[in-house]
């Protein structure tokens, strides 16, 4: 078994709010939830109403298939979000024993 873990820091440069900001990013979770199948949460930056870093993970057995799910759905947020700036990301496969 393998678990593919990914942050993503993204910066939102026209928002003016955290209400705006919740709007955003919950379309941005529903999306990749529903797309990938893969989990999604934001997971630091809460009070920050122009930053943001979701938290994506997802279990299987190949790695080759954790890093190619994580690495299309940064894809998709880079390509279907253009107003966002995308900070940083980072993925890490764990295999079990």
């Amino acid at each position: 078994m393998n678990v593919g873990v990914c942050q993503v820091q993204l910066r939102l440069p026209e928002n003016q709010s955290l209400k705006g900001k919740r709007r955003v990013i919950k379309s941005i979770i529903t999306r990749l939830r529903n797309k990938f199948n893969i989990a999604v949460a934001e997971v630091d930056n809460q009070d920050s109403w122009q930053l943001a870093t979701l938290g994506l993970t997802c279990v299987s057995n190949h790695r080759s298939y954790d890093d190619e799910i994580l690495s299309n759905a940064i894809r998709f947020i880079s390509q279907n979000y253009p107003e966002l700036e995308l900070l940083g990301s980072k993925i890490e496969i764990f295999s079990a024993p």
